[in-house]
């Protein structure tokens, strides 16, 4: 499945977002690694999962690499590939795993867990991506995950605001345009895994 435009430039604008202000994709190595992947039809929003998989590593290290390239994030693009096949051939096995150790201010929240059910489910019953119904099965997997976004969103409380504010300066950092196509895409994917992670809740990458 070809990437479209968009997509192209989701990538480099989160590459900038993480890279702390690298413009782009530019060097040859770079366009190589993700034709590849475009040719595989690995879908973008993974590739997107396993590049913050990485960074969140390399901003945990005393000596993080000075010099990153797509290359670095291979292994995790592959990882998040397998998971995927796992979570389809487990199904209904996985869909609770994990949730014991979510915050306790939000594993408690009934509506919470089933939403986290229910988008596990989704995510099981994902296709391959050259398969006809896929787009169609993609659409109902990122509703459920939405559903349970907002579900951890409306436990937040006063904590929001701050985790918006910062946010919002990360993304004026990497050069996205308040308000446009680019800055919802972005807003909606790093806003999802703040909340998530806040609480603890297991997400991929």
């Amino acid at each position: 499945m070809p990437w479209s435009r968009e997509d192209i430039e989701w990538l480099e604008r989160e590459w900038a977002y993480r890279a702390f202000g690298r413009a782009g994709l530019m060097s040859p190595e770079d366009f190589q690694t993700w034709k590849g992947w475009e040719k595989e039809s690995i879908p973008v929003d993974l590739v997107v999962s396993a590049l913050n998989a990485y960074f969140d590593r390399r901003d945990k290290r005393a000596r993080p690499r000075t010099f990153v390239a797509l290359k670095h994030i291979v292994k995790d693009v592959e990882k998040g590939v397998k998971l995927r096949e796992s979570l389809h051939r487990a199904g209904p096995e996985l869909v609770t795993e994990g949730w014991d150790a979510v915050a306790p201010s939000l594993r408690s929240n009934e509506q919470a867990r089933s939403a986290f059910e229910a988008w596990r489910r989704a995510r099981a019953a994902l296709p391959d991506p050259t398969d006809p119904n896929y787009l169609d099965r993609f659409d109902e997997e990122r509703q459920a995950h939405s559903a349970l976004v907002a579900q951890a969103e409306s436990a937040l409380g006063v904590q929001a605001e701050g985790l918006r504010d910062d946010l919002r300066s990360r993304l004026v950092a990497a050069q996205l345009e308040e308000g446009g196509p680019l800055w919802t895409r972005a807003w909606k994917h790093h806003w999802a895994k703040v909340v998530l992670d806040h609480f603890g809740v297991p997400i991929e990458g």
